[in-house]
């Protein structure tokens, strides 16, 4: 018991799964802890492992006791009480040993000892309860393979999808290959025009800073003469106020002044002429700059085009790595996918094989129900024939019964008769009595004078 390889369980504990697990109806109520211990039963252990028999390969009880029909076989009644033992035993000596037993032996069909049973017990326990691990491991697998299949023909639509997008993002329409043509012509153009007006403009923008400036020490001189000239007007009434000056030194610092106020206005109208140029410039610069705002909204129209063409050949560069990923997992999947096949196909063969199986049996079944329900209907005729015999049996019984009844009666009074008649018999015969001693007497008293005669 030392060497086994599996727990030992209690009877209780096997009691318990065998009536959950293998027994089913008025068998498991029936299956009790006294069927194991102290003595198990030869015949609870034959339904039992008849049970598991059918649990496992399906193979039905009553099938043990099925004798096929060879025509070496004589007499096959004689053998129907030791078939369904043999049976029980062949078939459990080739399913104990994956169950780690090796010692099963026919006595422990026909007188089964309690340590030997419950390890035999304990082993299919063990057994059953690794096949409902491996059932639970299969159907997950069978449902994740599912799962994997439903994601492999997502995958496979996603790529397909993703093909036709490419195909669509790389091939231009022949009716648009003329206008994508023309497009990337005037886009050449417009990038040479636009360095050109770059050019210019920086050009343009280096002269209009040289005329800021010199705009700006214009002005500061302007400004400068304006205080001066103020400064000036400021010291002539302060020396008018102070000094009477002689009328021709008058004229001579007015003919001065004037002089210098005609210097002041051409050098303003030249200003002003200087300022007409410089505003008509700043003009001509401010449309240069508009165009050149249109020129750049034209180029950031252009970048963004350019910047979306490079997101579309990034997205294809993306979809062209996720395509080949996919083709990746996608041959993974497919050789997943044969395997599967392979186990998928195997495993079509053995339910073919079980399938054929069972529709052998279902015919012999068939055979073996017709053959049945051709027994009934002779057992059927038989029982209405004795129906008949007994309906026969139970109306002579009533007539022996009013016979018996009417004999009774009979024989009551012929009993009375025969008490009279015993009564005068044993009357007379107790006077047959009384005449015969006295008959007696009376010759015991003659035998002496009889004697004497003599």
């Amino acid at each position: 018991m030392s060497e086994n390889t599996f727990p030992v369980y209690t009877a209780d504990a096997i009691v318990n799964f065998y009536r959950t697990e293998v027994l089913t109806g008025q068998e498991a109520k029936h299956f009790t802890k006294g069927d194991l211990t102290p003595v198990p039963k030869p015949e609870s252990i034959q339904t039992l492992y008849m049970r598991v028999l059918h649990l496992l390969y399906r193979f039905r009880p009553e099938c043990h006791s099925m004798i096929p029909l060879l025509e070496n076989i004589q007499n096959p009644v004689y053998h129907e009480g030791s078939t369904a033992i043999t049976s029980v035993y062949i078939r459990m000596r080739q399913f104990l040993p994956m169950c780690l037993v090796y010692d099963f032996s026919l006595n422990d069909l026909l007188a089964p000892k309690k340590q030997k049973t419950l390890t035999i017990l304990s082993a299919i326990m063990n057994f059953l309860h690794f096949r409902k691990q491996r059932m639970d491991l299969i159907l997950e697998k069978q449902s994740k393979f599912r799962a994997d299949m439903d994601k492999l023909q997502a995958f496979t639509k996603g790529n397909l999808e993703a093909e036709k997008k490419i195909e669509i993002l790389t091939t231009i329409p022949p009716e648009q290959q003329a206008e994508a043509d023309e497009l990337a012509a005037a886009l050449a153009e417009l990038q040479t025009t636009t360095m050109h007006e770059y050019q210019e403009v920086n050009a343009k923008n280096e002269s209009i800073a040289e005329w800021k400036t010199k705009i700006a020490e214009k002005t500061q001189k302007l400004a400068q003469v304006k205080v001066d000239v103020s400064n000036l007007k400021e010291d002539i009434g302060k020396l008018k106020s102070q000094i009477v000056e002689s009328p021709e030194e008058l004229k001579s610092q007015m003919e001065k002044m004037r002089e210098n106020v005609k210097n002041v206005k051409n050098s303003i109208k030249e200003t002003d002429g200087r300022v007409v140029e410089l505003q008509n410039m700043v003009q001509s610069v401010t449309h240069t700059e508009a165009e050149i705002q249109q020129m750049y909204n034209r180029l950031q129209d252009l970048e963004s085009s350019m910047n979306n063409s490079k997101q579309q050949q990034e997205e294809h560069q993306e979809l062209a790595a996720q395509y080949e990923k996919k083709q990746k997992e996608l041959k993974n999947l497919c050789i997943e996918e044969g395997q599967m096949k392979r186990a998928l196909g195997m495993k079509l063969d053995k339910e073919s094989k079980q399938n054929i199986r069972r529709q052998k049996k279902k015919e012999t079944k068939e055979q073996h129900a017709q053959d049945v329900l051709g027994q009934y209907n002779h057992i059927h005729q038989k029982r209405e024939e004795m129906a008949d015999k007994i309906q026969e049996i139970s109306r002579e019984t009533q007539q022996l019964k009013a016979n018996i009844q009417s004999l009774r009666d009979v024989s009551s009074k012929e009993t009375k008769k025969a008490q009279a008649l015993y009564d005068t018999l044993s009357t007379s015969m107790d006077e047959l009595h009384r005449r015969v001693e006295m008959h007696v007497v009376d010759l015991k008293q003659d035998l002496p004078k009889m004697s004497a005669n003599f």
